[in-house]
């Protein structure tokens, strides 16, 4: 299994000491993972996952909301595809948030994703989130224009005022039973570059490349520094960050389920019991069907029997 001190080396325990600049995108905690290796440790804790899944469904009474962020490529759609591998679909969804509509515009920033926040029993994944808000928009200043806030509101304190109303939304969201765990995707500016090139090389991979990704990275520095500052001023006991290598898309697959089944794991999740009463009727229940004949049909009224 992998190292136990994956998570920690990745979690965001102390945000006031926190440089994004003392993550190595290529740490692998000292791991040496060929895709095989990987893959049969991915697949031991996405079994765990798929199992822990099963009993916060059944217990039904908190829910799970995983967002992840990063730059273009960085690989959240594979670590969707690949940690959830193991959960039943009816127990989770995914929501991916792109340009905000006219609709979401008009409404505070939280709100389009407030309303997609996961059900008891259940996990949501946020791939990007309501972090955009003080990402992309703090790096695009035009995006913030279009948002027709009053002209009082948009001082200089403005991102530390997002930041607050994050905590506070995240606080609330704890207080009534979710669970949070953020993942940022470190890659390196020159691993962006070779995941864009196979984009562009690979036929089967064309579809994902789009020129916006080009524009953005030549404000990688901008984003590196509005990242900081966010997790810097949002990872709390409740809602903490991990900030997770990735240039190794294995091991950044590994360290995101390592964190989610850790955390889960720590709530002791259980089935469901029955109560006395409700015992002594599927006793009943049971006794009934043993005494069905075991063909598939069952007797009639007359003592003849009809088909099932």
């Amino acid at each position: 299994m992998p190292s136990p001190n994956i998570v920690e080396r990745c979690r965001i325990d102390h945000p006031d000491r926190f440089r994004l600049a003392d993550f190595d995108t290529t740490d692998t905690a000292g791991m040496d993972l060929d895709k095989g290796e990987a893959k049969e440790l991915l697949k031991e804790d996405a079994k765990r996952l798929g199992e822990l899944q099963e009993r916060l469904f059944a217990e039904d009474k908190w829910a799970l909301l995983i967002v992840l962020q990063g730059m273009d490529t960085a690989g959240k759609d594979g670590i969707i595809e690949h940690v959830m591998a193991g959960v039943n679909p009816q127990g989770c969804v995914v929501h991916s948030f792109k340009q905000p509509s006219a609709e979401e515009i008009d409404h505070d920033f939280l709100w389009r994703t407030a309303v997609r926040l996961p059900e008891r029993g259940r996990i949501g994944i946020f791939n990007r989130s309501y972090y955009e808000e003080v990402l992309v928009v703090r790096v695009h200043p035009d995006l913030l224009a279009r948002q027709k806030l009053p002209a009082s509101l948009l001082g200089k304190n403005i991102w530390k005022q997002r930041f607050k109303s994050i905590r506070g939304f995240e606080r609330h969201l704890a207080r009534n039973g979710t669970i949070i765990l953020k993942f940022f995707l470190h890659i390196s500016l020159e691993e962006q570059r070779r995941r864009l090139l196979a984009r562009l090389d690979e036929p089967a991979k064309r579809w994902k490349f789009s020129a916006g990704d080009i524009a953005e990275r030549k404000l990688w520095n901008k984003y590196m520094d509005a990242y900081e500052e966010a997790i810097r001023a949002t990872s709390t006991e409740e809602a903490p960050w991990h900030v997770v290598p990735a240039d190794s898309k294995p091991f950044a697959r590994l360290a995101v389920a390592r964190a989610i089944v850790e955390r889960l794991s720590k709530l002791d999740l259980k089935y469901p019991t029955v109560g006395a009463a409700d015992l002594k009727e599927m006793k009943k229940i049971r006794s009934t069907l043993l005494a069905e004949a075991p063909s598939g049909r069952v007797k009639s009224r007359s003592g003849g029997r009809t088909a099932s």
